[in-house]
């Protein structure tokens, strides 16, 4: 009974934001959506390669699909500031039913082509770039106790990896029997799911308050608070660093399922699968976390954890090593990327959410497009194994120089907390008496 009681309260504690209504709206919704999208992500991959056996190209078409999320997402962000949050979503869902639904008809008719993709994928990303800071920004308002934003947080990140261990396992079974076509008119229709809990929604009207500056003057304050700022300004430096190096390994996937492992499609959807199991079973760990105190360190340390699993994946030959390892990678990456992302909603200032959000944005998928052109790039001169080997260095020499950082961003950080009352007032008070009656080391 009493361990019943406590898995029992476990759970509650895991699951804690979908007692707000909308929020567990949008996550029903958005876990059918999601799936859809990891099908046509890895569909997408495995199309292109078959299309032009061309690493190169597998790294153009993903540049083409998130530069514009680069260049687009800081402005991006300032009108999220500014307009309703819920249109902007609703608006954007549509658009992306639209792109997949077009990849659909061209690939199910037969005259689909590698420019075909790489123009959709554009359009995606610009869709996106409106997408993901205006997503990111409103979960603050669907969730009604305040104190469940970071778990909100980490179940998003859960649900994206369950759709993550699920939607590429599909599109390696649908890809065999049925073609692409078929796996990218799945991804169309699952749109509807999300916009439905949209429109569902009970939102109160939030005001707006009147903006004195125009869109550019509201640019440069976002940029001065991101990068004025040493938290943010070193999280995002560490995110940008990860997403550049390590994060294009999924875009090389495809190369390693065929020439280092020997196998088809089903190979790619067992690996991008591992990859979402890691990732889903760090989502549930942080989901279980009582508090955000202490998550400077696991950023540091999970980006190292990341960095180790893509060396030693890039070294395997065997299938369920790689297996093993390519999980341990989806663990790291994706425990850095929702930490970070919950100590910067933590402390940002409500009426700059959007636009840090936007910078958030733009340094997870903006980068990317940098480090799909690069890893593509490098991957036809010195091989995929030996690309991924550079990009998890990287990553490992980002997380040591980021504990370098961490003691005076915990200083910084600390009287925000206090303030939100994270950190007790007395702790507070207790804790600076103690370093004031330390004598000074000689």
């Amino acid at each position: 009974m009493k361990s019943d009681r406590s898995n029992s309260t476990r759970l509650n504690l895991i699951f804690r934001a979908l007692h707000s209504r909308n929020y567990r709206l949008f996550f029903g919704g958005q876990s059918i959506s999601l799936i859809g999208t990891w099908i046509t992500r890895t569909t997408t991959s495995w199309l292109v390669y078959r299309l032009t056996d061309s690493a190169f190209l597998l790294g153009v078409v993903g540049f083409a699909g998130q530069i514009p999320t680069f260049l687009l997402t800081p402005l991006a962000g300032v009108l999220v500031d500014r307009w309703n949050r819920h249109r902007i979503l609703v608006v954007t869902q549509v658009l992306s039913m639209a792109q997949s639904l077009a990849l659909a008809v061209l690939t199910i008719s037969g005259v689909i082509t590698v420019w075909h993709i790489i123009i959709l994928s554009i359009l995606q990303g610009l869709v996106n770039a409106f997408d993901m800071p205006g997503r990111q920004s409103f979960v603050v308002e669907m969730v009604e106790d305040k104190e469940d934003l970071g778990n909100a947080i980490a179940l998003n990140s859960s649900m994206v990896n369950s759709a993550r261990l699920l939607g590429p396992s599909i599109a390696g079974i649908l890809i065999a029997i049925a073609g692409e076509g078929v796996c990218f008119l799945i991804d169309g229709i699952s749109y509807l799911a999300v916009i439905a809990s949209l429109l569902a929604m009970r939102i109160v009207p939030k005001k707006v308050k009147p903006r004195g500056t125009d869109i550019l003057q509201g640019l440069k304050e976002g940029f001065r608070y991101a990068l004025g700022f040493a938290p943010t300004r070193a999280i995002l430096l560490l995110l940008a660093l990860v997403s550049l190096m390590g994060m294009p390994y999924t875009v090389l996937m495809p190369i390693f399922a065929t020439d280092v492992l020997h196998g088809g499609p089903h190979t790619l959807g067992f690996l991008m699968a591992a990859s979402g199991v890691g990732a889903l079973t760090g989502s549930i760990y942080l989901a279980s976390r009582e508090t955000v105190r202490g998550l400077g360190k696991i950023i540091a340390l999970a980006s190292a954890i990341f960095g180790a699993g893509l060396i030693g994946f890039s070294l395997s030959h065997d299938f369920l090593v790689s297996l093993l390892l390519v999980l341990v990678a989806g663990f790291g990456m994706m425990v850095q990327m929702a930490s970070s992302n919950t100590v910067l909603q933590t402390i940002v200032e409500e009426d700059k959410r959007g636009r840090l959000m936007s910078f958030y944005t733009m340094a997870l998928i903006g980068m990317a497009p940098f480090g799909s052109l690069l890893a593509g790039g490098l991957a036809s001169k010195i091989g995929a194994p030996n690309t991924v080997i550079v990009g998890g260095a990287f990553c490992i020499l980002g997380s040591i120089l980021f504990t370098k950082k961490l003691p005076a961003l915990r200083k910084i950080i600390r009287p925000i907390y206090v303030k939100m009352g994270i950190i007790p007032e007395v702790a507070e008070g207790i804790q600076r008496a103690a370093e004031l009656t330390v004598p000074p080391e000689n």
